[in-house]
């Protein structure tokens, strides 16, 4: 085992689906197996006294299902890291609810091997990026098109309203989230980012020139409402 070891563990009400994700955890130099569990009320336990990095989650539970797992893993008390989870299901139409919860990727039954690998490495390579997030640049996790993507924060030009889902538009890419604007607007530093309109966030620092009813950031025009003007010049005297 690495020192980029994963620890493990598997929640499936299936002793045959155990077995089958024990093996191919087996397989894997960067997994250790900890324990395998029946359904997600029994592990809550040992996620508080161990350190688990990753969780292996079944989503057809008759007990307690995987969604029910994930919302007790976001209030649960005493949990000092928390793991990262793969989904597992046998159909894929869970795919879109898993939108909702922070998962690092989303097995479908029977799980190919070659698919399993890429997942974990998904997972490996989310651990050494929190780990050496100390040494870098200020950034947020978001989950898009069902991976975690970092976007840091100095990247974004701004952040746009679509439905249900956000926009944000970085130096680079678009991703598409979703999530509310109120809701994303409370993970950004307020001395940075500003909701200049019901369908707007921008990152102040990329602003070029704004009037009365518009900013401008890379030559692209942002409507701003006119009841914001005055707290954007406030961020921009004392930024």
């Amino acid at each position: 085992m690495t020192n980029s070891a994963l620890n493990c563990i598997i929640i499936d009400d299936s002793p045959t689906q155990r077995l089958s994700i024990s093996k191919m955890i087996d397989r894997h130099p960067n997994l250790n197996l900890v324990e395998t569990y029946p359904n997600g009320i029994v592990a809550q336990q040992d996620l508080i006294s161990n350190k688990v990095h990753l969780v292996f989650l079944d989503i057809e539970m008759p007990i307690s299902s995987g969604f029910d797992f994930l919302e007790e893993l976001e209030n649960m008390k005493g949990l000092k890291h928390k793991p990262q989870v793969i989904l597992i299901a046998s159909k894929a139409d869970y795919a879109l609810k898993a939108f909702d919860y922070t998962i690092t990727d989303y097995l479908q039954k029977p799980i190919n091997k070659q698919r399993f690998f890429v997942a974990v490495d998904r997972a490996l390579k989310l651990k050494n990026q929190i780990a050496g997030a100390s040494q870098e640049q200020p950034y947020i996790l978001v989950n898009s098109n069902l991976q975690k993507v970092k976007v840091f924060l100095n990247e974004i030009k701004w952040v746009e309203a679509l439905g249900d889902y956000i926009k944000i538009i970085t130096s680079d890419k678009s991703l598409l989230v979703l999530s509310t604007m109120k809701d994303f607007l409370t993970k950004l530093p307020d001395n940075q980012f500003v909701r200049i309109h019901k369908s707007y966030i921008v990152n102040v620092v990329k602003i070029e020139n704004f009037c009365s009813n518009s900013v401008e950031i890379c030559n692209n025009k942002i409507p701003m409402s006119r009841s914001k003007k005055n707290e954007l010049e406030n961020i921009l005297e004392h930024h």
